[in-house]
């Protein structure tokens, strides 16, 4: 500051007198500010339908198996001897919520090059309890994804009908590497 703006500054605020009591003072938000919501950016790309469903009876088991996953394949994940990598618990979420879950895990997962899920889903008390549909709605997701593989029922100690094993595509590096592996044997 020049001596100038000094003593025109020190005029100005001749009269000021600074507050008595700052405790009692509160200042009012602007009204014009609005909270911020957060996009997530992921669920823009999310493709799985929450359109007409048929809900699945909990005596009916989930299983699928895309058409090229070997039998031997499909009965050792059944039987529940491929290491679980990652695991995603849907109970008490609604539906859409589930969804966007679901979504993320399995983009996440494939990201982080994973291949042996596990998805804990319930399975209610009732034959039409939420539980239920959440299930229903997860055996018509999972097959909506072009990465998952098969899925089926986990073994009781594991949630038995209320969660399911999930075996996702190798990632392209998992193949070459499987590739060099088995090529480096063969000369």
């Amino acid at each position: 500051m020049k001596p100038d703006d000094k003593s025109l500054f020190l005029d100005a605020m001749e009269d000021v007198q600074p507050l008595k009591r700052p405790v009692d003072i509160t200042w009012q938000p602007s009204r014009n500010q609005r909270s911020r919501q957060s996009i997530d950016t992921t669920q823009l790309d999310n493709f799985l339908t929450l359109g007409f469903l048929d809900v699945l009876p909990l005596a009916e088991p989930l299983a699928f198996q895309r058409e090229g996953v070997q039998q031997g394949v499909f009965d050792k994940l059944r039987s529940g001897k491929y290491p679980r990598q990652a695991s995603l618990n849907l109970l008490r979420q609604p539906v859409e919520q589930c969804r966007q879950m679901l979504f993320t895990f399995i983009a996440q997962s494939r990201q982080q090059s994973l291949r042996n899920l596990i998805v804990i889903h319930g399975k209610g008390r009732e034959q039409n309890s939420h539980p239920n549909i959440v299930r229903s709605y997860l055996a018509r997701w999972l097959t909506e994804f072009d990465e998952v593989q098969a899925f089926c029922v986990a073994l009781p100690h594991h949630g038995g009908s209320g969660a399911c094993y999930v075996a996702l595509r190798k990632s392209d590096d998992a193949k070459l590497e499987n590739w060099e592996r088995h090529a480096r044997r063969s000369r």
